[in-house]
């Protein structure tokens, strides 16, 4: 079975994006439709903005999601997904391809998502962290124990798990961490402690934006980061969104089910290759690739 994967928030990059909408009339329609919706050009930072620009929370979200959609449009005949998943931010381009979200409908989520996240990161300084090296018990384990708030947020690959929390527990948890034999334990630089207790607040104005969006029954299952499983009711996929921003994604027991349920073929869309970097951690008896877009199409 072939699976399609979206990626999240990191994977953006200056100049994303420029390549398709000079080559493709399709991605060029998608682009220029997202700057009407978002009311400012969001092209103009995505194809010469500088790195600070494009890491802002209220933009790097809805560039990431417009470049997966554009370039998934462009796959023409070929873009059969048999099942789908998106890492964090990644989940919403995930539901465009599989029919559950219009795009338009996405964009606007994506962009209140990302100013309620960023609303969210202002009231208490939180950051994320990432974890080299040790289990997942044993991370998880330190988190419990360190005094304040600091979670286990993102399972990425076997060894590899970002932790997320306010500033002094993440250092105090960072130092325990590299105690107990981390690899490497690195304060990332992200704008607050996304998939913890923290973002609760953006989770409430989420869901109030998603209770009023249209969601359609998908066309292939999608395996949500809270789930880690096939979803397929438009129902739960509402609900498993929106606990999605206070929950860790849980990307490699997710990749681990979509193996297990058939999948043999990974195709990433969208910028960069991070997910295919992790799939090759995750189970290399498994083909990933990236999507590769047909010129006037």
């Amino acid at each position: 079975m072939h699976a399609y994967i979206f990626p999240g928030q990191g994977a953006q990059f200056s100049g994303m994006g420029l390549d398709i909408y000079e080559k493709s009339n399709i991605a060029q329609e998608y682009f220029e439709k997202a700057n009407s919706i978002l009311g400012f050009s969001i092209t103009d930072i995505m194809f010469e903005g500088t790195p600070e620009q494009l890491k802002e929370t209220k933009v790097t979200q809805p560039a990431i999601f417009l470049h997966s959609v554009a370039l998934a449009k462009t796959l023409g005949d070929r873009f059969k997904p048999e099942m789908v998943a998106g890492h964090s931010l990644g989940e919403f381009s995930a539901l465009v391809a599989n029919g559950t979200l219009s795009f338009e409908d996405g964009l606007k989520l994506v962009s209140q998502r990302a100013l309620a996240m960023q609303k969210a990161c202002e009231i208490q300084p939180s950051t994320m962290a990432a974890v080299l090296g040790l289990e997942d018990d044993i991370v998880e384990n330190i988190c419990a124990k360190t005094p304040g708030i600091v979670v286990a947020a993102n399972y990425n690959c076997p060894g590899q798990l970002v932790i997320s929390g306010e500033v002094s527990a993440i250092n105090l948890a960072c130092e325990a961490l590299t105690a107990a034999g981390a690899r490497r334990a690195l304060v990332l630089p992200v704008g607050g402690a996304f998939h913890s207790p923290l973002m609760e607040p953006a989770r409430e104005e989420l869901a109030a934006a998603i209770e009023n969006t249209l969601f359609s029954e998908p066309n292939c299952p999608i395996y949500q980061n809270v789930a880690a499983n096939a979803v397929s009711n438009a129902t739960d996929i509402k609900k498993n969104l929106v606990a999605q921003l206070t929950a860790p994604v849980r990307w490699t027991q997710s990749i681990q089910q979509m193996i297990k349920d058939g999948a043999t073929e990974f195709t990433e869309v969208g910028p960069g290759k991070v997910l295919q970097g992790l799939m090759r951690k995750i189970d290399r008896s498994v083909t990933a690739n990236g999507a590769i877009f047909e010129e006037n199409n």
